[in-house]
């Protein structure tokens, strides 16, 4: 992976996530320039410096779009929106969650993202997902967005869950569900409990039954079938990162879903966890600590540790039943790969499973891909587009 801060894998990461997902070489070198003394001093310090320096190149970014959209400039202007969303979602995400300019951050990242398709006539519309939740105030709702495939319907559709600190807007810009558009398969992209607007505006706090919110997600897509145009004999459900775990143990439960993908292969992570307490592997995201007992609400390390110690696939793949993907790079340092061939070998009830490792020199061997993550999408678009014409 490209180590653009050379001692901060977490920060680096997040430069080679923005340069594969549309940001612009020039304008990235110009963000992370300037914090290059501060990335030395490790992960936690210094994040409020790289946001304002971030932001910085966004805000530029922001005052060219509003003179471009001025002069009737609709494309230019959703280009520059983009990159500027693009840019304050990826310095938003490593920010610690006692930061008080978080929520608003996570607003702009928004809000520059929806004027970008608003002006760009991207295909997206926002969505509210009731969700019932026993732990979710009564009238909760998961945040999302819907990406219509071009055509008449009704098409396949793949439900897109993040992991623990990327957000749906990461989703989109990632371009997977683009990937999915051109093979004719829709995407609704969702915030879960613990992650992106759920969490951050929501205050809805992740679980480790990951069936609740998937059947709350199945019962309104099948109430809005039709208005969406989605075929419900066709519904697929892909996870990245923490996802990973998400996404097969709801495909072991909720048996509406015709094909799951497990997008980096959390097989274990309660042990994960304890592998993080001894400083085994590197973490996502700065403050994690902090960011972990946010996400599950826990108020130390053993609250943590009990809300996430059922947090383990073994046993729960095997109820899978359809179609089944695993991916994983080979060189992924957050997650060892030993896990993606665990809950492959696993998954012996699957009428069609699948390993894919990633190699260093092909590229997408970092976590989730992140290193070629465009290459990583391609193989999982193709591999759902040919499960889904399979199923018939």
């Amino acid at each position: 992976m490209y180590m653009y801060f050379p001692t901060n894998y977490v920060w680096s990461m997040s430069v080679v996530a923005t340069l594969n997902n549309g940001g612009l070489i020039d304008d990235v070198d110009k963000a992370s320039r300037p914090v290059l003394e501060a990335s030395e001093h490790g992960d936690d310090v210094g994040t409020e410096l790289l946001y304002g320096s971030w932001q910085a190149v966004a805000d530029r970014l922001l005052a060219a779009a509003e003179a471009d959209e001025a002069r009737g400039w609709k494309k230019g202007a959703a280009d520059k929106y983009y990159r500027a969303a693009l840019y304050t979602s990826q310095a938003e995400r490593l920010q610690s969650p006692k930061w008080e300019g978080r929520k608003a951050a996570y607003q702009k990242s928004i809000d520059l993202l929806l004027t970008h398709v608003r002006l760009g006539d991207v295909p997206l519309t926002t969505v509210d997902i009731p969700y019932h939740g026993d732990d979710a105030p009564e009238g909760s709702a998961l945040p999302g967005y819907f990406y219509h495939a071009p055509g008449e319907g009704p098409h396949p559709l793949i439900v897109m869950w993040n992991g623990l600190d990327s957000t749906k807007e990461m989703m989109y810009t990632s371009g997977f569900p683009q990937q999915l558009a051109a093979r004719g398969i829709s995407t609704l992209m969702m915030d879960p409990p613990g992650s992106g607007e759920a969490l951050r505006m929501r205050d809805l706090r992740a679980r480790y039954d990951t069936e609740v919110w998937a059947a709350s997600t199945l019962d309104w897509i099948e109430e809005n079938a039709a208005d969406l145009g989605v075929d419900t004999a066709k519904i697929g459900l892909v996870g990245w990162s923490l996802g990973g775990y998400y996404v097969p143990r709801a495909a072991a439960f909720e048996k509406r879903i015709a094909l799951a993908v497990a997008w980096g292969a959390n097989y274990d992570w309660a042990a994960v966890q304890e592998a993080r307490r001894n400083r085994e592997g590197e973490n996502p995201v700065p403050h994690y600590w902090d960011h972990v007992y946010w996400v599950f609400g826990a108020t130390d390390a053993d609250d943590f540790l009990a809300k996430t110690k059922d947090m383990r696939l073994e046993g729960v793949v095997e109820k899978i039943t359809v179609p089944f993907l695993v991916t994983h790079g080979e060189g992924d340092r957050q997650i060892p790969v030993r896990y993606a061939h665990d809950e492959y070998e696993a998954a012996v009830n699957s009428p069609k499973r699948e390993l894919r490792i990633f190699t260093q020199e092909e590229g997408g061997a970092e976590h989730i891909g992140l290193d070629n993550m465009p290459y990583v999408g391609e193989f999982t678009a193709d591999w759902i587009a040919e499960t889904f014409a399979e199923i018939g």
